[in-house]
């Protein structure tokens, strides 16, 4: 057994450690509402533009933009991966990662090329390890995800998939749905599909453009594309500080647990000692006397 000393450096050291996690889940609670307010905020921005997107893209028939069209054949394949910058936070980043490797595998299997491009930096150093073909990247997003930090890393692959590099773009992260409970998800970013494009109501509109259908189409598509990233941001901001606060939480927990089984120990040891010092002291008189 362990003398009192030691065991009671190990208490301090766990006590010291548990208050570092009730701290780190205090700050998670806190950075935790507002982004849930911020993911919610950009809920009713992608909800309209989806909705104009989909009334322009059956509008204007004549013209269709090449995020609209769907390839005969898709050899290559780009994933834009969105992790977290920092760690701490359960199995977040690991299950999003195991998803977005599954997929590649599987289009690695069937012949096709792949590029990657991680948003967060564990994605982009795990992408790094295995060797992935990354394309683009991003890192150092911080609490609060502004669409023109996106723009650049998301660009290059948007220009990519316009120049033919690649035939399709999916779109890797964490969707929020509570607290407790972060799915980790792969959806087709482009073509653009038409669940993606479907409207509620079932009904067309029409426009007067100005200047010309062309550009006012492009422009559009490219920034609803933008938002989709955005949106998935900002679940996945949300999902991390969900997740790093459960963590914490069950750290702090656990601490609490391992000190009340060292205080035993701990006691245990003095009892033995003190009992020990008795019989010393009582053996002692007896051979005097």
């Amino acid at each position: 057994m362990a003398g009192s000393k030691e065991i009671r450096a190990k208490i301090k050291s766990v006590e010291n450690t548990r208050k570092i996690t009730r701290a780190m889940e205090m700050v998670a609670a806190a950075k935790m509402r507002k982004a849930q307010e911020r993911m919610r905020a950009a809920r009713p921005y992608a909800e309209k533009i989806r909705n104009v997107a989909a009334h322009l893209s059956r509008a204007n028939p004549e013209y269709k933009h090449a995020f609209l069209v769907k390839r005969d054949s898709i050899k290559n394949v780009g994933i834009i991966v969105v992790t977290s910058d920092k760690g701490l936070c359960g199995g977040l980043n690991t299950n999003v990662l195991r998803l977005a490797v599954s997929r590649m595998k599987s289009w690695e299997s069937e012949g096709k090329g792949i590029v990657v491009s991680p948003i967060g930096n564990k994605g982009f150093g795990f992408m790094n390890r295995i060797g992935a073909n990354v394309k683009s990247h991003l890192t150092g997003l911080g609490d609060t995800p502004h669409i023109e930090k996106l723009i650049g890393a998301v660009k290059v692959m948007l220009d990519a998939y316009v120049a033919g590099e690649v035939d399709a773009i999916y779109l890797s992260y964490n969707h929020f749905i509570n607290t407790m409970k972060q799915e980790p998800r792969v959806e087709q970013l482009l073509p653009l599909t038409s669940e993606n494009l479907e409207t509620k109501s079932g009904v067309t509109w029409d426009y007067i453009y100005e200047p010309e259908a062309k550009e006012v189409v492009d422009e559009l598509l490219v920034r609803y594309v933008e938002s989709l990233v955005y949106n998935a941001v900002t679940e996945n901001m949300a999902s991390e500080q969900s997740a790093r606060m459960v963590a914490m939480k069950a750290a702090s927990d656990n601490a609490k647990s391992v000190i009340g089984e060292l205080k035993l120990v701990y006691n245990k040891a003095r009892q033995a000692a003190i009992t020990r010092e008795i019989s010393e002291i009582v053996g002692g008189a007896a051979a005097v006397g």
